[in-house]
């Protein structure tokens, strides 16, 4: 036992040395998958297996989808508080229209699990 104790011992400035490393680089911003300019919301890992990409002469279609155990309502006030920032207008439908594209996010909490689902659709705007 001292001697797991000594090596232990042996290896906290190392693991000290690697936390302030961590803690010392930059935040990279995630995007859903397919997009290089809808960001994930903080707490979401991207379900890249679920994820669908097509790029037409009318516009692009991605669905993507999004898991992680956190709160609902702070997804949703990170996209009203992103979003808009990033050119995106909110609509009287719920859905969120820039340049030609529309996006809709569709929110879900899995009870068994407790994690929550996101889903994304952007697709062209429907011609008008």
């Amino acid at each position: 036992m001292p001697h797991l104790f000594r090596r232990l011992t042996a290896l906290f400035p190392a693991l000290l040395v690697l936390l302030a490393f961590s803690l010392a680089m930059p935040a990279h911003a995630a995007f859903v998958p397919g997009t290089e300019d809808v960001p994930l919301a903080p707490g979401l890992t991207a379900m890249a297996e679920d994820t669908l990409v097509f790029d037409n002469p009318t516009g692009r279609i991605v669905q993507a989808k999004a898991s992680g155990g956190v709160d609902a309502d702070a997804v949703t006030r990170f996209y009203a508080e992103t979003l808009p920032q990033l050119g995106w207008a909110r609509g009287k439908d719920g859905r969120w229209a820039r340049a030609d594209e529309v996006l809709d996010i569709t929110i879900a909490m899995d009870a068994p699990s407790r994690r929550l689902t996101v889903r994304f659709q952007l697709s062209p705007r429907a011609e008008r």
